[in-house]
Formats: C-alpha cells, structure tokens, sequence
C-alpha cells in the first residue's frame, strides 16, 4: 500500500484539496501544517502515522486493523 496514492485518492473522493486539508488540520486540531511539508514527507515515506490520522480524520476517515484469515 502506498500511503500518498491512498490519500490522494481520499481527497480526489471528497472533491477537496491538500491545501484545504491542511487548512482545515490548522483550524481543527490546531496544528501547523503545509501542504509542501506533507508533500515532501510523501515523497520522502516519512510522513508519521499520527499525521496520516489527522489527514483521515479530517476526511472523514479511520484507520482499522482487521486480522488476516488464514
């Protein structure tokens, strides 16, 4: 799984932008954040998983672990 083309997609979905996200990260949970500096992370695969959260919850997503079936 790749994390940016998953988020990408997320965004495309919700028919908003990263800039917008970020906005939004700024006025809900009250954390600076720029689209370049998420931009960079992606590329770079060092975006942490609390931003990936901030990012879904923003979009209205979760992450969910569910267990293999064997």
């Amino acid at each position: 799984m790749d994390v940016k083309n998953e988020i990408k997609s997320l965004i495309a979905k919700n028919a908003t932008t990263l800039k917008q996200v970020c906005i939004d990260i700024q006025t809900i949970k009250n954390i600076n954040i720029k689209p370049n500096n998420l931009t960079n992370k992606f590329s770079r695969k060092t975006i942490k998983f609390s931003e990936v959260e901030d990012i879904l919850d923003v979009l209205g997503y979760h992450i969910e672990f569910i267990k293999n079936k064997k």
